[in-house]
């Protein structure tokens, strides 16, 4: 198959590539609502589908064909033009950042097939098409010529404002320790030694297991989960404030894409979080041809999880995109819809500061590690990261005592001083 591949026209080898990703996005879509109906179910002490099919797996199926053969209800003063076209970009980023995800290595018989496209600014590219989702939610809103339709869209508008910088800072301290924009540089920088020690090289240096790279990865899990519209972040649809949100207008197939883009946004996002901070598709943090090397005992195991790694590393990064989406559905059913304050000062007051301090940090590291090696390194970034905590101490203490950004808070009344005699001796028959 690959030598065909190599065989054809530039053309046909992009669509042969662009189909091997887009088709089973498309169909896991399914897969991924039945899961959350049935974990929600597990969570929640609740049912779920259980009718159609066994275990209720046919139960997606069922409401697509649902979903297509129901009236499709045009409203009569929409913007026709643009509301056709908003499901399909609430679609569009999903693919068009997959594209760029190496779900394999990128050497051998599967380099013609992962990644789609290696371009050399792959994280500003995933940062440039990610904020292009929101256009199909503002424009859906406006193009419904409804007032709750529109609000929902403007709401979606005023938070991407709110966790985008703060998504771009923590992915920036990647780059910054990687060297590199391009996704798998990220993996190959991931398969170095633990921290740089060379003692520990059996060990992956996943950004997980590093103290700056964890940061980055909670405010880029936040903001990841804010860029979906999930729960606890799904303002834009607060069916409980402003009606369905803002597709309230849409039915049929129409409403239906906008979830297929919902889902496979979330999974793409997951993705994008297994490549920067799991390793991408590797299996495990270790470097199984070090461990063949130096305990030759267990060469034959070595050997054989390396080849199990390499040959079925798809199934790996597919197993960690489903951890990401278990843990957008264990949010769903965990947490309460946050005020709209509570998100804004929550992506400008947290998020992007800890961002930036981080981002500090990561370049003391660096200075020190190419100055003074690997201790030098660790050592300047703990002393950035205490200056910067001391600083940020300051300034609360500072804030405190101005006044400024203290919080409203509400005093309950005393009940004790609102009480009533209801008898009195002084009044004839002895009750007023």
């Amino acid at each position: 198959m690959t030598d065909w591949l190599i065989q054809q026209s530039p053309a046909i080898q992009a669509t042969v590539r662009v189909l091997v990703f887009v088709l089973p996005l498309l169909l896991l879509v399914p897969g991924l609502i039945w899961w959350e109906r049935r974990l929600l179910s597990w969570m929640q002490d609740r049912i779920g589908p259980n009718r159609v099919g066994p275990f209720g797996l046919l139960q997606p199926i069922a409401d697509g064909v649902k979903l297509f053969f129901k009236e499709d209800i045009t409203p009569s003063t929409v913007d026709r033009a643009i509301y056709f076209v908003a499901p399909a970009v609430a679609l569009f980023p999903a693919f068009a950042i997959g594209g760029t995800l190496p779900w394999g290595p990128h050497y051998g018989p599967l380099m013609h097939w992962t990644p789609i496209a290696n371009v050399n600014i792959g994280i500003l590219y995933v940062l440039a098409i990610s904020s292009l989702g929101v256009y199909g939610v503002v424009l859906s809103g406006y193009a419904s010529n409804n007032k709750y339709s529109l609000l929902g869209g403007l709401r979606s508008s005023a938070q991407l404002i709110s966790y985008e910088l703060a998504m771009g800072v923590s992915l920036a301290c990647m780059v910054m320790a990687t060297g590199s924009l391009k996704m798998t540089d990220m993996i190959a920088a991931q398969m170095e030694p633990l921290w740089g020690i060379q003692s520990l090289g059996w060990l992956q240096n996943w950004f997980l297991f590093t103290p700056f790279g964890l940061i980055s990865a909670v405010v880029f899990l936040i903001c990841m989960v804010a860029e979906t519209n999930r729960t606890p972040f799904d303002l834009p649809e607060a069916e409980n404030e402003i009606i369905a949100g803002y597709h309230t207008e849409y039915s049929s197939m129409k409403f239906a894409v906008f979830f297929m883009g919902e889902y496979a946004t979330m999974f793409v996002f997951s993705g994008v979080f297994a490549t920067v901070f799991l390793g991408g598709w590797n299996l495990l943090p270790i470097n199984w041809d070090v461990v063949a090397a130096q305990v030759p005992a267990l060469a034959g195991i070595a050997r054989a999880m390396d080849g199990l790694t390499y040959w079925l590393a798809p199934i790996w990064f597919l197993g960690k995109c489903a951890t990401g989406i278990t843990f957008y559905i264990w949010l769903r059913a965990t947490l309460p819809r946050l005020r709209y304050d509570q998100l804004m000062s929550l992506g400008w007051k947290s998020l992007l500061p800890l961002a930036v301090a981080n981002f500090i940090v990561v370049a003391i590291w660096i200075m020190g590690t190419k100055l003074y090696g690997p201790g030098g390194g660790w050592a300047g970034g703990l002393l950035g990261l205490a200056i910067v905590y001391a600083l940020y101490l300051n300034f609360v203490s500072a804030t405190r005592k101005s006044g400024w950004g203290a919080k409203d808070r509400l005093a309950m009344v005393d009940k004790s001083a609102r009480t009533i005699d209801l008898v009195d001796p002084n009044v004839a028959g002895g009750t007023r």
